[in-house]
């Protein structure tokens, strides 16, 4: 792991942020690995509150991925209609399901690699699925996190990627999937994308962010 002078930036970025946020949970709400893999799919260009809010009634219907595998796509086009891209969500959770069955005896899988290989599964979901479902490293790239790390200067990138493996390198895996949790809700609440910068009054990364030094 790297200890230049962006892992020690990004050290203070985590301290700060942690001791605003702490521990941070997964804003969706689930009960097993397979419903977290179908609401992470859902959020996609959705908010988790509206997520949350229509997945009560899918996981009711089709809990596990061998009821959703078996699953009428009209069905769950009608249960999922309110998030947008429907069709496509639809199609991919189904697909999903029926593949965890067939390929991987009904557990959803635990690496990168396997992750990817289902339907709608990007690496910013496998990255959300790793550290909050099984514990194990995953740095999920968001809008917030893009943002947040260009305007602290820690890259200059809007690739979800090679963000990924800059902070990769230099953070500690244990930390990396409440590292993005800590960016996000840090994005929500303070590093808004469309609003008038306040850095000196509400944020605590105002001395060592290349945005607020400008």
């Amino acid at each position: 792991m790297l200890n230049d002078a962006k892992a020690k930036k990004l050290a203070i970025i985590y301290d700060e942020l942690y001791k605003l946020y702490g521990d941070c949970e997964c804003p969706l709400t689930h009960e097993t690995p397979f419903q977290l893999l179908v609401a992470v799919i859902l959020s996609a260009q959705c908010t988790d509150k509206r997520v949350n809010m229509t997945t009560p009634e899918l996981f009711r219907r089709f809990p596990d991925a061998a009821s959703l595998s078996q699953a009428d796509l009209s069905e769950v086009e009608e249960i999922i209609k309110s998030i947008g891209l429907t069709k496509a969500k639809s199609k991919n959770i189904v697909e999903t399901a029926k593949m965890i069955v067939e390929k991987f005896n009904g557990e959803v899988p635990q690496t990168m690699e396997e992750l990817t290989s289902l339907p709608g599964v990007g690496r910013k979901t496998a990255n959300a699925v790793l550290p909050n479902a099984f514990g194990k490293p995953g740095f999920a790239v968001d809008t917030h996190v893009k943002r947040l790390l260009n305007r602290m200067g820690i890259v200059k990138s809007d690739d979800p990627l090679k963000i990924e493996l800059v902070i990769n390198k230099r953070v500690a895996p244990e930390k990396l999937g409440n590292f993005s949790h800590l960016l996000i809700w840090h994005g929500r609440n303070v590093c808004h994308a469309n609003k008038k910068f306040d850095c000196e009054k509400v944020c605590v990364l105002n001395e060592i962010c290349a945005k607020r030094k400008k």
